[in-house]
């Protein structure tokens, strides 16, 4: 698994079957920085793992996700994602996201997510 292309579909084969904390401890940098649209980032592997099982653990209802289109760049992927779950806070949820990955070393450095409010 030496390509960008073969990587980003493995973790987002892995969101698929519902392996998405194993893929962030497969892929991702020590160092990773995360952020959604422009809140305030947070940084470091342990910090974003804690927002990722939070996140997960809040759903009380998943119906579905999909990736809608792919695109890779140098040390750059990005990946469109449509998804319908239901949040314990946020209540139903049904919208199309961009997720942004900054790559170093074979790891995601830096990702964003970018969708509507």
């Amino acid at each position: 698994m030496n390509t960008l292309l073969e990587k980003i579909s493995t973790i987002n084969d892995m969101i698929l079957q519902g392996k998405a904390l194993e893929a962030f401890d497969q892929f991702y940098h020590d160092d990773v920085v995360m952020q959604e649209n422009d809140n305030p980032t947070i940084e470091g592997k342990k910090a974003n793992r804690q927002r990722e099982e939070d996140f997960f653990a809040a759903i009380t209802e998943f119906r579905g996700a999909q990736p809608l289109k792919v695109t890779i760049g140098e040390n750059t992927t990005m990946v469109e994602w449509h998804f319908d779950y239901t949040h314990k806070d946020w209540g139903v949820k049904n919208y199309t996201q961009v997720a942004v990955q900054e790559w170093k070393n074979g790891k995601i450095i830096k990702e964003k997510f970018y969708y509507g409010e």
